[in-house]
């Protein structure tokens, strides 16, 4: 049988420093806190994500998330598509034509159009909903999220429903743990136009 193969003391730690730097996660009924720090930039970021998505990743295409996140000094709900690549650029088309409806029942919906930060898609609410979407979300036990736009659901599509607990602890936490440049203005969009472009090119180019 071969030995296992094991790496010197100062390759192993230097592989080790390599790596992002992840603090264990944190639930809070439905939400969970997740921070981490870039070790080349040092920045650190924390989400606040619901453990249910909203749409599941497939093949082709990464989850649809609920979070919490900062906007305009207040934390509210947001729909994500994070970290997209080449194969995900089916959800980077929701940034030009998609809008998430969002529901805390009994009030009515409001809804976030879609935009490009960094190399996530972001559903936010507008300026004018930001308030009364930061005061409903603490206080509601249930939330219906329909996402509208090119490869997501329709007007006529059953919203998913997602259950909310402990809110306002998760509220709380993620206001202590959030870095103060995360609340700033979010990262500027990456070249979606050249992605797609990218991806027509590999699908529809002779071979």
């Amino acid at each position: 049988m071969r030995p296992t193969a094991t790496l010197p003391p100062i390759a192993a730690l230097v592989l080790l420093a390599a790596l992002p730097a992840h603090a264990a996660p944190d639930q809070f009924g439905s939400w969970i806190l997740n921070c981490s720090t870039d070790p080349m930039t040092d920045q650190s970021t924390c989400r606040m994500t619901h453990a249910q998505p909203v749409e599941p990743a497939t093949e082709h295409m990464p989850a649809l998330a609920l979070e919490i996140a900062p906007r305009r000094g207040r934390l509210v709900p947001v729909v994500t598509a994070r970290d997209l690549n080449l194969e995900g650029a089916l959800r980077g088309l929701l940034a030009l034509t998609g809008t998430a409806q969002l529901r805390f029942p009994p009030n009515p919906l409001f809804e976030m159009p879609c935009g490009l930060e960094g190399r996530s898609v972001v559903c936010a609410p507008r300026p004018e909903d930001a308030a009364r979407a930061a005061e409903e979300l603490p206080k509601a036990d249930q939330v219906l999220v329909r996402v509208l736009g090119f490869g997501s659901a329709t007007a006529e599509s059953a919203p998913h429903e997602l259950p909310l607990s402990q809110t306002p602890e998760a509220l709380a936490a993620f206001r202590a743990e959030v870095p103060p440049e995360q609340a700033d203005t979010p990262p500027p969009a990456f070249n979606l136009r050249e992605m797609i472009q990218r991806l027509q090119h590999y699908f529809f180019s002779p071979q």
